[in-house]
């Protein structure tokens, strides 16, 4: 009995070290699983990370968008700016060649009945003429209507001549403000180009800082203490 006792104990002990070796296995395989996952994983501080590396990568294509929308208008505002001028050099020379033809003095007679009635409607439909052509503006034509500043008695020549410098006032300040827009229309692109750049800056280095381990925040937030605020050991 003794004997048989004793020859069952190493089968005993081989069972038993198959049994450990079946745990060590099975606990290796289940850390070998978990590992990779718990690396891959994202932590929330790589989750916020993350979303404001999108976020600023969105914000950089809506700068660019906008940036792209301010040179189309300040490309227009360059055209409208040459077209002003060629509206005043024409208004000019129209100016100059009827200050010409005025020159010579106008045969003094006696006006015949009504013949201020036709002068004023010649000037009023001058003048609506030269605004249905923007050489006028419209505030420029209801003076005229009303008479403020304008003399409707005067000799069709003599209100021509009045008309032209009226126009070409006109023309050089519809000019000077489409100079002003074009202006404004520049400041609008540098303004643009300077957030556009700083954003593609910062979605450049987001990826970087989305990458970065974790323990970088617990270095910084270490480094706000000094070894003074620590509470000593008891």
């Amino acid at each position: 009995m003794d004997s048989a006792f004793l020859s069952s104990i190493p089968q005993a002990v081989a069972i038993w070290l198959i049994i450990v070796l079946l745990l060590a296995v099975a606990a290796a395989v289940v850390s070998i699983v978990s590992i990779p996952r718990m690396l891959t994983e994202p932590t929330p501080v790589a989750t916020e990370r993350q979303k404001y590396a999108d976020e600023v990568a969105v914000a950089a294509g809506n700068a660019a968008a906008t940036t792209k929308r301010r040179r189309a208008e300040w490309e227009a505002a360059q055209e409208a700016v040459d077209e002003a001028w060629t509206a005043y050099e024409k208004a000019d020379r129209a100016c100059l060649r009827i200050a010409s033809a005025g020159a010579y003095p106008l045969m003094s007679r006696r006006r015949k009945p009504g013949e201020n009635v036709d002068r004023q409607r010649y000037l009023h439909r001058a003048a609506s003429e030269l605004c249905r052509v923007q050489d006028l503006s419209i505030d420029q034509l209801n003076d005229v209507f009303a008479h403020r500043g304008w003399n409707p008695r005067l000799h069709p020549v003599h209100q021509e001549a009045v008309l032209a410098q009226a126009a070409r006032a006109h023309r050089l300040a519809a000019w000077y403000d489409a100079v002003e827009r074009e202006r404004s229309a520049w400041r609008s692109i540098e303004a643009a180009a300077e957030t556009l750049a700083g954003l593609r800056a910062e979605a450049m280095t987001a990826p970087l800082r989305v990458d970065a381990p974790e323990r970088a925040d617990q270095q910084w937030w270490a480094e706000q203490w000094t070894t003074a605020e620590f509470p000593a050991a008891a």
